[in-house]
């Protein structure tokens, strides 16, 4: 069973949420605290809470509108079982209620965390960014993914999977892949992660118009994530 947080608002200036690609002040709870059976209506009390800056510039491009007044953000593993699970099944709803509705925007940032291999594929998210098609490979890579570790996301498979990728110029992704150009950004997002108190994939952090933010661990439904959001917005 996933777990919430709730936390208390900040001082200081409410409109620093709104600098989403860049260094986001937030109040984060210094607990976290497990959610009941029915996670869709349960808060925990505000606990002692620490201020911290989510630092998202080097994470995904911001899918949906960046003023949106809530920020999803997600720590993943392109190789978690789990992050699949709600890539494809909680995602697809959130899109279509919540971020094409503009009441909020998503931001993926890289936690490695399951095997080398994670590294190579969080890599080529960018690759695939350099040609204007990160969200379809972030997407892709969820789709096609193998078991945990087995090598189905090293740097040889990961070529020939995104050779079936449609739109995407394999040449040019290949030769960015080789290159490491990327590696050192996957690493400084999985330092972010852990700086920002995450411990297993997938979690979030949800930040709301005055730069309060909840936690949420785990692949957990979309009645979750709606309940947060409309809390915060209303």
């Amino acid at each position: 069973m996933g777990k919430r947080s709730k936390k208390t608002r900040p001082s200081g200036n409410p409109k620093t949420k709104y600098i989403i690609i860049g260094v986001i002040g937030v109040v984060i709870a210094a607990g976290i605290y497990a959610a009941s059976l029915d996670p869709d209506s349960i808060k925990a009390p505000d606990p002692n809470s620490t201020k911290l800056s989510l630092d998202t510039r080097q994470g995904s491009p911001v899918l949906g509108d960046p003023s949106a007044p809530v920020t999803i953000v997600e720590f993943g593993d392109y190789q978690c079982p789990f992050c699949k699970r709600w890539n494809e099944n909680t995602k697809p709803v959130i899109e279509r209620n919540l971020i094409e509705t503009s009441k909020a925007s998503l931001i993926y940032v890289d936690f490695p965390i399951i095997g080398p291999d994670s590294a190579t594929i969080h890599a080529g998210s960018y690759c695939a960014a350099d040609q204007g098609l990160y969200w379809r490979y972030h997407d892709f890579a969820y789709a096609n993914q193998g078991h945990e570790n087995d090598g189905w996301a090293s740097a040889e498979n990961l070529k020939l999977l995104v050779s079936k990728m449609t739109g995407i110029d394999v040449d040019k992704f290949n030769e960015c892949l080789d290159s490491k150009k990327y590696e050192q950004r996957v690493n400084d997002n999985k330092k972010i992660a852990t700086d920002a108190g995450a411990t297993s994939t997938p979690s979030f952090i949800i930040i709301a118009p005055d730069g309060t933010g909840e936690t949420i661990i785990g692949a957990q439904p979309y009645g979750t994530f709606k309940t947060v959001v409309e809390d915060m917005i209303s």
